[in-house]
């Protein structure tokens, strides 16, 4: 599923009943796709198939999501009310392949009418077993990290925007730079800001219904692909927000263009992609998304990467940027956390750290709200628009 995708589809995907599928998985870091489904789109989540937490609900799992049940099957999954529409494989995990012991629950589902949504670099309709079956059944297979084809090199016409673009950037791979991005697009909205959010990711992709991964794209083509996303969103308002959006973000051209990071210049892995979405979105203003307990680099074969001090990493991204393009003056302007998995002391006291550090406004936005990142971001997008 890309941005070619028809009006259609892109319904289908965004608006569909979904059970997730996270056996042996389930968790905020272990499951992202599944998390963040249940977070921002709970109303369409019938069931999560989990056999370790069955009996459970989301809510009483994660600490989120609600009543939404935890079974420990596919069938229970799918003779629970409402029925499901689609299955989504919740996980994406490092390499991106199917778990071969999921594949019968694939089967099972397109024998049972369902859709399969996947974020995997594996990709449903190339699997001859699987695209048979769907096409027999009337089943659509949706490959959130599939890329069109007809990407071009970035040539920043980002730059021609009149929307105010604002990426968010990590210190690490998997430090909320979606979540941020949703947050700060809802309370925008909440304040008759049109901001438009665009898809990098597969999770941002099944939310918005629309998007292109970026760490799927062929790496000539990251630039263009980022460069396509800005200018569509500029041009899209509010609406390739999903349904999570406010009422009246999409009413007209977006005023602000909210585009999802991905990865971190700081991680040897992942750093070309976060490289690529830098010089094609050529934003006007970065947030930095930062989790406090992580001193080095996710993941243990990437441990050996310690992490520089944020004002370090500040440097980096906007020194990064400005060689591309020296005109424009994107410069980080706020800090996201991601404290989930601390305390609220050490939450705040890791929020104050931030603030006294880089002299910038600094929140978690699921723990304290996102209100003084919208804040800094609306006083720059106002002092780059200069006197009225």
């Amino acid at each position: 599923m890309s941005t070619a995708g028809t009006s259609s589809s892109r319904e289908r995907l965004s608006s569909s009943r979904i059970t997730i599928l996270c056996e042996g998985a389930f968790g905020v870091e272990t499951a992202k796709t599944a998390s963040s489904a249940v977070r921002y789109q709970p109303e369409r989540v019938t069931s999560v198939i989990e056999s370790r937490f069955a009996g459970r609900t989301v809510g009483e799992t994660l600490g989120f999501g609600g009543d939404i049940p935890i079974v420990a099957t596919f069938e229970e999954a799918l003779a629970h009310e409402p029925r499901p529409e689609a299955l989504l494989i919740g996980i994406a995990p490092q390499g991106g392949r199917l778990p071969e012991a999921w594949r019968t629950v694939l089967v099972a589902a397109l024998e049972a009418g369902l859709d399969i949504i996947g974020g995997l670099h594996f990709f449903l309709c190339d699997d001859p077993e699987l695209a048979a079956l769907a096409e027999a059944r009337g089943c659509a297979l949706f490959d959130l990290r599939k890329p069109p084809d007809d990407l071009p090199v970035g040539t920043g016409r980002a730059m021609r925007t009149e929307a105010f673009r604002v990426l968010t950037v990590g210190t690490d791979c998997n430090t909320g730079k979606m979540t941020v991005s949703l947050e700060l697009q809802r309370v925008l909205a909440e304040r008759g800001v049109r901001a438009a959010f665009a898809a990098t990711g597969q999770t941002g992709i099944l939310i918005a219904g629309r998007g292109i991964a970026v760490d799927a794209v062929v790496s000539d083509f990251i630039s263009g692909a980022a460069e396509c996303l800005t200018l569509e969103a500029a041009a899209d308002g509010g609406r390739a927000s999903g349904s999570g959006a406010a009422p009246g973000a999409g009413d007209g051209e977006a005023e602000i263009v909210l585009v999802e990071g991905q990865g971190s210049l700081m991680h040897p892995g992942y750093s070309g992609v976060t490289l690529g979405l830098l010089h094609g979105t050529l934003p006007q203003a970065m947030i930095l998304t930062w989790m406090p307990s992580r001193p080095r680099i996710y993941g243990g074969n990437h441990g050996w990467v310690e992490l520089p001090d944020l004002d370090e990493i500040i440097r980096r991204y906007e020194g990064a940027l400005a060689w591309a393009c020296p005109d424009v003056a994107g410069r980080v302007i706020g800090v996201s956390l991601a404290t989930y998995d601390i305390s609220e002391a050490e939450a705040r006291a890791a929020v104050r750290h931030a603030r006294e550090v880089t002299g910038l406004p600094a929140t978690d936005p699921i723990r304290f709200g996102a209100a003084p990142l919208a804040d800094a971001i609306i006083e720059a997008r106002d002092a780059a628009a200069g006197p009225s």
